[in-house]
């Protein structure tokens, strides 16, 4: 069979090497000219890694990955340690650890896996369109593509959903943005192998080691939605936002590359049940665009390819029966992912000031057991157990 893969992000190549290994000749289709991923690095807890293990990429994972053993928060302003606590029970409960890890270094890993010579980099899709057994890409350069099925793995600001869904899909500004990016590990900061976060005021400064000796961090600030951004100011603008907190936050503020240090507005959809049409599907943050809150978005989209994978593997009834089990398989789980991450990111951005105190006053209580249960809880359902 012929499948037509629109997107080469995780989603996008994830599926493709997935599909390939089942014998289907794949070719994605990528409008950006290069691989430049929209943020620096993502959380990929054990869900996520197992399905990056079942696709043959469990060695490139683990080299990727930083070393988390630990997890912390801190007070925001005196930086004092609110709670600290071992992520072991994470992995003895699901049976693979986490690793947090460069966005772009995993992409180039996938991209590579499913063959770099099957990807059209430039090729901005136009239209999309059904005839009997066959669907057609329409490109903005003339060229067509036909298929058997065509999977949309185009983003959070997709095209092909609105084909699919039938109508435009409003995405919701979560009330704040992510200034993120990648520095050398500094323990005044936080420890190597520990996830740090500072919090207060509704905001919250957080590292994550990832390869190489590198601490991923970001800010999150709350402020309108559309301010303009010069990276040259990255260090005034978080100097502004911050001022006052922590040093080990100033610390980090001193220590990043205003060059490459990213600006993005957070935004969701509220979860719908549609994500195919025909021989059309849906998949990765075009099916389900979430706020980063629980760390849960690429993991998603890798377990939609697990998915997706076994429909085609043992499914017979043809094309479009399989995609519908697919959808039938996945909408509800994706979509409780975004409205817990959408739950969260109002907790951590104090959305109800009340509720943001009260969960300040929980952390100097915890023990670990009841962040855990949620990271843990987040993952139950899960296709790979």
């Amino acid at each position: 069979m012929r499948i037509i893969i629109i997107g080469a992000g995780i989603g996008g190549t994830s599926a493709g090497t997935a599909l390939t290994r089942l014998g289907h000749q794949v070719e994605i289709y990528e409008q950006v000219t290069e691989n430049r991923p929209v943020g620096a690095a993502l959380s990929l807890w054990p869900n996520g890694v197992k399905a990056l293990n079942h696709l043959g990429l469990g060695e490139v994972t683990a080299r990727l990955g930083g070393r988390m053993d630990n997890m912390s928060y801190r007070d925001g302003r005196t930086g004092d340690t609110m709670c600290r606590f071992s992520l072991a029970p994470v992995t003895e409960e699901m049976g693979q650890r986490p690793y947090p890890v460069s966005r772009a270094e995993l992409q180039a890993a996938l991209m590579e896996a499913f063959g770099l010579d099957r990807i059209r980099f430039g090729m901005r899709l136009e239209g999309v369109e059904q005839h009997g057994d066959t669907v057609t890409a329409t490109f903005a350069n003339g060229e067509t593509a036909t298929g058997d099925m065509l999977i949309g793995a185009d983003g959070a600001r997709s095209r092909i959903r609105s084909y699919v869904v039938g109508a435009e899909l409003e995405r919701r500004y979560a009330g704040y943005v992510n200034y993120n990016g990648l520095v050398e590990i500094d323990p005044e900061v936080g420890p190597a192998d520990q996830w740090t976060t500072y919090v207060a005021d509704g905001q919250r400064v957080s590292v994550m080691p990832v390869a190489g000796d590198r601490f991923y961090f970001f800010f999150d600030v709350v402020e309108p939605a559309g301010l303009p951004y010069d990276r040259a100011d990255a260090r005034a603008v978080l100097s502004k936002h911050f001022s006052g907190w922590a040093p080990g936050v100033q610390r980090l503020i001193e220590r990043i590359d205003p060059a490459s240090t990213n600006r993005v507005e957070v935004f969701d959809i509220d979860p719908f049940h549609t994500w195919v049409r025909g021989r059309v599907a849906l998949l990765g943050d075009s099916a389900h665009n979430t706020t980063p809150d629980i760390g849960q978005g690429a993991c998603s989209a890798l377990e939609d390819t697990i998915v997706l994978e076994r429909v085609l593997a043992t499914t017979t009834l043809g094309v479009e029966d399989s995609l519908r089990r697919y959808q039938a398989a996945r909408t509800q789980r994706a979509g409780d992912l975004v409205m817990w991450a959408r739950k969260r990111a109002d907790v951590t951005h104090a959305k109800d000031p009340e509720i943001t105190q009260a969960w300040y006053e929980e952390l100097r209580r915890e023990d670990g057991t009841g962040v855990i249960r949620g990271i843990v809880g987040n993952m139950v359902g899960n296709p790979l157990g």
